[in-house]
């Protein structure tokens, strides 16, 4: 190379390096990269951690891999995926590179604590309520602004009945305690639960009281469905009568000893309340009595989120505000009603009310 085509080469090399120095500049100088680079670390980042995980989790992925690691094709034929796992791999890649995934020998498992944690089965509900959240929450903070310049509202139809009924049991143990702190154990128990779920607590008052026997009602078919098949499983058909149904709407003799209404005051709007209230304890026999457990207003932002979710909706309405829970019960005509928070910290309480006098009407 002669000395001509050497110098040229030389200018050219500073030119260019002149060009990645201004450039670098411009980037080092502009305040949006440092603000980029925070959000990406500490909102992105995490929010694709939330989404991947919980698609993980709810198609079984997470699952899978607890019993061990595995290729993407077993995983694409385990997700009825056709044609393998060519590509379903850059999904799974993503695991990886957020750190959830592991992959070596042509074989994922998985890596961190969470995703360890949320492929065991007695950790279902924590991977339901951060479906929930994902699914629901996320949902309404996204389109809520929108939705209220549109006048368009949730309906029934955009819940998953079967992840809320799983997600609840977040809050078992402390409703489980108030169920214990309320039932009689030894005297037959006609027990109604409306809004019943998976029927976990129905099984739970079963098992404190062998003399008990129950009808559970729930506002979803395919929920009440799964109670019903719940219950055969459970050994508890013979006890406990399962079927779809709205309290509003149900034709009773006033017969139950114990109403139970577990995380569900607030499907029904709050001008509507007291009346539901009063239906409640229409079902009642003379001296039978409400149990009731529920999130209140001011709580966490989860909650928050919750109650941002039922006043966009087409039914039911915001969470309640204690005392104001507590008037309608005493206006639908219960006597000694209380209050207690259950949950320490939390915005999480249990109301009990007594039907003091006879009803009047035959059927309701």
């Amino acid at each position: 190379m002669d000395v001509k085509t050497l110098a040229t080469s030389a200018r050219h090399r500073s030119r260019t390096t002149a060009t990645h120095a201004r450039a670098l500049a411009r980037v080092v100088g502009n305040r949006q990269i440092p603000l980029l680079l925070s959000l990406s670390k500490n909102l992105a980042t995490p929010v694709y951690r939330a989404f991947f995980l919980t698609s993980a989790a709810g198609h079984g992925v997470l699952r899978t891999l607890g019993q061990g690691p595995a290729g993407a094709d077993e995983l694409a034929a385990g997700l009825g995926i056709p044609g393998g796992g060519d590509r379903l791999r850059s999904w799974l890649d993503i695991g990886v590179q957020l750190g959830d995934l592991g992959f070596g020998d042509g074989r994922y498992r998985l890596r961190s604590r969470v995703a360890k944690a949320l492929s065991r089965p007695e950790n279902d509900a924590v991977a339901a309520a951060l479906e929930e959240v994902v699914r629901f929450h996320a949902t309404v903070l996204l389109h809520a602004p929108a939705m209220l310049r549109e006048g368009r509202r949730l309906s029934l139809g955009d819940q998953d009945g079967g992840v809320i009924a799983r997600s609840s049991r977040i809050v078992q143990p402390f409703i489980e305690e108030a169920i214990a702190r309320t039932l009689d154990r030894t005297s037959p128990v006609r027990l109604l639960e409306i809004g019943c779920g998976s029927g976990v607590y129905v099984r739970y008052a079963a098992s404190l009281n062998p003399r008990l026997s129950a009808l559970a009602i729930d506002l979803q078919e395919e929920v009440a469905e799964e109670a019903a098949a719940n219950m055969a499983r459970w050994g508890l058909a013979d006890r406990v009568r399962t079927r779809h149904g709205d309290l509003r709407a149900l034709q009773l003799q006033p017969q139950f000893d114990l109403v139970t209404m577990h995380n569900n005051i607030y499907y029904f709007p709050e001008a509507e309340r007291t009346a539901a209230l009063e239906r409640a304890r229409a079902l009642l026999a003379p001296g039978g009595r409400l149990l009731l457990t529920t999130s209140c207003q001011g709580g966490n932002a989860g909650l928050r989120a919750l109650n941002l979710w039922f006043e966009n909706a087409d039914f039911g309405g915001p969470l309640p505000h204690e005392h104001e829970l507590v008037r309608q019960m005493e206006r639908a005509g219960f006597t000694g009603v209380s209050a207690t928070r259950i949950i320490p910290g939390e915005q999480f309480r249990a109301f009990v009310g007594t039907n003091a006098h006879a009803v009047r009407t035959a059927q309701v």
